[in-house]
């Protein structure tokens, strides 16, 4: 039986308007909010708790637990909506069909930890969801639903590193995006020195969903207790059908790829799926099967991330598209750190030596050795985002690495293959209006 998709964030999406507020409220819209604000914030928390909702922006650290660890005094809420991790772009979506659904998650979550200031830190290149969230702001606040509370939209400039919380609140203060040295953690001392909670657009929005099934029921549905509920995940790259599908964490790669995405056009071969956006390391075609859940990633040496999944199929150089991948976080790094400063540069060198045919072989295992010495050892992610999956690409794809040295050059020569993986889709909608090459 093919799988569908599960509509508890997205619910009524497709049917309805839901950037109107009348349209929201018709389907159970702020009703979440209601309930929350007749409970004690302790016991929202607790709910949030037992639903075992997990962040969905990388990390896949517990919300609950997080808010329980801030410390007492003015608190403050940070929603990270710089999204900018290439093969993600369901926070989008979110914001631009169903901004009411934030809306709501920012004020039931404020009540949980006792805030009246929340700031929302939206990408800049997100104009027309920019433009959504702020029309619906205005709405909620005409019909007084705020609550006291204060929601700011901050633009960001469209820096990578800003999706990394505490360089987020660096840029957020008016200052360079850069990451700061951790201890303290944000819980402690965020914006302003006070205590902050900082979570995505994702995982906000699922609040209210939390609240409207109870947590008991929430925490059944997916893979408990690890993947409870429901993952928007975008699906780019060699599929018939490129989009945002929201679906029970526990669905297979298989699934996702051939009953929701509609499979490989053309009728290629699949190659290997990146299944948490770029930073994270590669899966290969035999293992199609896994189920999209954190411990079975886990347990195959990969992560959800971001739930940016990129499918590439067999016309695909590998030694290109982790060229591509070391590219574009060698760019995106502020140098704060000699890690990564010069470890990503170093690996573009090298990659760019092994994909032109003028390498030896003993410098694959330099590569090897260049990722090794980033890995762990820098202030913030990102770091470790550009050395994962390029090394993981030697691991598993060394064959095509050495036949790089061996023919004098990439083998698969002619038309960049790497513009067939990045093939465009509508990221608004559920399916795409873009053709894939075949």
């Amino acid at each position: 039986m093919a799988a569908e998709p599960q509509r508890l964030l997205l619910k009524g999406a497709d049917e309805r308007d839901l950037t109107r507020l009348d349209e929201y409220r018709a389907i159970g819209g702020y009703a979440s909010l209601e309930h929350a604000r007749a409970m004690e914030p302790e016991a929202v928390i607790e709910e949030i708790l037992e639903s075992n909702l997990r962040g969905r922006g990388g990390a896949f650290f517990p919300m609950g637990r997080k808010a329980s660890f801030l410390a007492a005094g003015i608190r403050y809420l940070v929603v990270n909506a710089d999204e900018s991790e290439p093969g993600s772009f369901k926070d989008r979506e979110i914001m631009f069909s169903s901004p009411h659904r934030l809306i709501e998650g920012c004020l039931i979550t404020a009540h949980a930890i006792g805030c009246e200031h929340v700031f929302i830190y939206i990408r800049g290149e997100y104009l027309r969801e920019f433009e959504i969230l702020r029309d619906a702001l205005e709405q909620a606040r005409t019909e007084g639903l705020m609550g006291g509370v204060t929601i700011v939209l901050h633009r960001g400039a469209g820096a990578y590193i800003c999706g990394e919380e505490s360089a987020l609140l660096e840029s957020l203060e008016g200052k360079r995006g850069q990451p700061r040295s951790r201890p303290p953690y944000p819980a402690v001392s965020g914006l302003y020195a006070a205590p902050t909670l900082i979570n995505n657009v994702e995982t906000v929005s699922t609040v209210p969903v939390v609240l409207e099934l109870g947590a008991a029921e929430y925490a059944k549905l997916g893979v408990p207790p690890s993947s409870t509920g429901t993952r928007v995940i975008s699906v780019s790259g060699n599929v018939a059908n490129g989009g945002n599908y929201e679906v029970l964490h526990g669905t297979t790669l298989r699934e996702l790829i051939y009953d929701l995405a509609g499979g490989i056009p053309g009728g290629r071969k699949l190659k290997a799926i990146i299944p948490g956006g770029s930073s994270v390391p590669v899966l290969t075609a035999d293992q199609v099967d896994l189920s999209y859940d954190h411990d079975t990633f886990t347990e195959a040496g990969t992560m959800m991330g971001s739930a940016g999944m990129i499918v590439i199929d067999d016309r695909a150089c590998m030694v290109q598209l982790g060229l591509r991948v070391a590219q574009f976080y060698m760019h995106e790094s502020c140098g704060k750190c000699t890690p990564c400063r010069e470890g990503t540069r170093w690996m573009v060198q090298l990659l760019h030596k092994i994909e032109d045919g003028n390498a030896d072989q003993f410098e694959l295992d330099l590569l090897l050795d260049v990722c090794d010495r980033i890995l762990g050892k820098c202030l913030c992610p990102l770091g470790d985002a550009a050395a994962m999956p390029v090394a993981s690409y030697v691991d598993k794809f060394r064959a095509e690495f050495r036949a790089h040295v061996d023919h004098g050059g990439c083998p698969f020569g002619g038309e960049s293959s790497l513009e067939r993986v990045m093939a465009p889709v509508d990221q608004h909608t559920h399916h795409p209006t873009a053709e894939v090459p075949a």
